[in-house]
Formats: structure tokens, sequence, C-alpha cells
């Protein structure tokens, strides 16, 4: 059921953006609804094509508007876990002394040269007085 509404979604989509596009644009240089007496054909007058592009709009919308509230429904009742956010697992937070994985380095023994390494409450490099 979900697939059918689906494709009658997207179908509508794809012809509710297609009527738009046939509408007389407000500088009337993009419209394409029928022109004067003798190239459209006589079947609609300018007037009667845009009365019907604008029903046809307001139809295919209130259809798109009603499919997308039936597919939010349908989704929704499927899902017995509830919210996407009650599926996130917690995560312990990280220390301020340490980066991660930086617990599991352990300090050099011996410093370079044969030096024991400073110590850790001692900056390395003494400061300048």
């Amino acid at each position: 059921m979900e697939n059918i509404l689906l494709v009658i979604h997207t179908l509508v989509a794809i012809a509710l953006v297609g009527v738009v596009l046939l509408q007389r644009s407000e500088g009337g240089a993009l419209g394409i609804g029928g022109g004067g007496g003798g190239a459209g054909g006589g079947m609609f007058s300018s007037r009667t094509a845009a009365n019907l592009l604008t029903r046809a709009t307001a139809i295919l919308a209130t259809v798109f508007f009603l499919s997308s509230i039936a597919l939010t429904v349908l989704h929704t009742s499927d899902r017995s876990a509830g919210s996407i956010v009650d599926q996130i697992t917690p995560v312990a937070p990280v220390s301020d002394t340490a980066l991660p994985g930086e617990a599991d380095v352990a300090p050099p023994a011996v410093g370079p040269a044969g030096e024991e390494p400073a110590p850790v409450d001692e900056p390395a490099v003494p400061r300048p007085e």
C-alpha cells in the first residue's frame, strides 16, 4: 500500500511541476498557455486555459498534500519504536585531562640521551623569568 501511494505521490509531484511551468508568468514571457485567436487552435481561449491550469494546480496541490499526510501516517503506524532520538545510545563524556586514546599510551621510562623525563606536574621547558 505504501509503495502504491509513493508512486502516486511522485506522479502527482511531477504533474504539479509541469502544470505550474505551463502557467503564464506575471510578465507573460514564459507562459505557453494559449495565445491569441490563430495559433492556439481555438480549443481554449487564453482565459479558459488559465482557469483550467489554475484549477488543475489547486487539485494537484490538494492531492499532493493529502498523499503526503497519508504517507506520514502509514510510515508512523509501521514504527513501534517511537522517535529516532530514543534509539540513540548515550556516549560517556570525554575527560578534560586526557585526549581519546591518550590513556592507553605509557610515558617513556627514559627521556632522550638517557635523561629522566620531566615530571607531569612541571612544564617540560622552564619558564623565562
